[in-house]
């Protein structure tokens, strides 16, 4: 196997000085382990604790970049990966923890020009409960699911390569060169939650791939700095206008029309059950319609002379891949 240059550990930080004295240890380990060189950047969104001050102190390796306004996920990850010196990038969360061996099974795809991206198991802090699996592409009639996960249940997962929907913002492997290429997380989803599947489906549509790599193993603290700062309708209000962008950007033709009607008859539903934050977050999402023309003539523009897959023959191309697989599958 052809060694890469290095890699470039990139950790979106909002008010993270509790978590990172926990992840950043073992994530030293796990690239130290890899015996290749690497470098490690912070990207700090404006946060008001002392994130800062205890990376100088206590991590004087790390490279830090301050974002001077609280910006969200895609714009600090953007930040950060842009900034970084290797073309193989880990996206990591800051509550997210790596197990010594989590890069071991990574690097294989690296040698590959057309991987995209590769995310890894996702268990619980102090168990080894299955968080997150491997991302199982649905279409129900014209709605895009991003709940479902498979789990590899062969004694040897790693023998075999199991392409995935998208990879988890939590911890992807990214392919520096393809992520600039396709221009990176779209900011229209600021502050969090989809951008992830977003540019994981661009990167399918223009004749990349994702895979789920079922030995790269992280844990993951469920309490996360969103949930502590943001009420949960405020969260589900984000959620499901970031929804609606994902589904207006990538459908076309009659699922786009199909989709619209959908969507309002389920608003219609969620009115008369006084489930009124789908219609907030439906106002939000037709106030970005002019950003989100802008962002479909993007993916046609990246498209141009290739073939820009529509979104059912390619869950179909991924279904086929991953059912012939040793797999449970499962909805979170």
């Amino acid at each position: 196997m052809q060694p890469i240059e290095g890699i470039s550990l990139i950790i979106p930080n909002y008010n993270g000085e509790q978590l990172l004295p926990q992840i950043l240890p073992p994530a030293i380990v796990a690239l130290s382990a890899t015996g290749i060189i690497y470098e490690i950047i912070v990207v700090d969104d404006a946060s008001t604790d002392r994130s800062v001050a205890m990376l100088a102190r206590d991590f004087p390796q790390v490279h830090i970049i301050q974002v001077p306004m609280n910006g969200g996920f895609s714009k600090t990850a953007n930040a950060g990966i842009k900034a970084a010196t290797y073309n193989w990038v880990l996206l990591l969360n800051s509550d997210v923890k790596l197990t010594p061996a989590y890069f071991e099974s990574m690097l294989p795809y690296c040698q590959h020009s057309d991987v995209f991206s590769v995310s890894g198991r996702i268990v619980g802090w102090d168990t080894d409960q299955i968080q997150d699996g491997g991302k199982y592409p649905v279409l129900q009639g014209a709605k895009i699911k991003t709940s479902y996960d498979f789990i590899p249940t062969w004694p040897e997962p790693s023998t075999f390569s199991f392409p995935c929907f998208y990879s988890s913002g939590a911890n992807a492997f990214i392919n520096r060169k393809l992520f600039l290429e396709l221009g990176g997380f779209n900011e229209l989803f600021s502050p969090y939650y989809v951008e992830d599947t977003e540019l994981s489906l661009r990167a399918w549509r223009l004749g990349y791939s994702n895979y789920y790599e079922h030995k790269a193993i992280c844990a993951h603290r469920t309490s996360s700095t969103i949930g502590s700062s943001e009420r949960k309708k405020q969260i589900d209000r984000i959620f499901y206008r970031n929804k609606y962008l994902l589904h207006a950007i990538h459908l076309d033709g009659l699922y786009l029309l199909s989709w619209l009607l959908q969507l309002k008859l389920e608003l219609v539903f969620r009115l008369l059950t006084f489930r009124f934050t789908s219609l907030f977050s439906y106002i939000d999402f037709i106030k970005l319609i002019p950003a989100i023309i802008k962002s479909r003539s993007r993916v046609r523009q990246l498209a141009a002379g290739k073939n820009l897959q529509a979104i059912p023959a390619l869950f179909n191309k991924i279904q086929q891949q991953i059912n012939h697989r040793p797999v449970v599958i499962q909805q979170r």
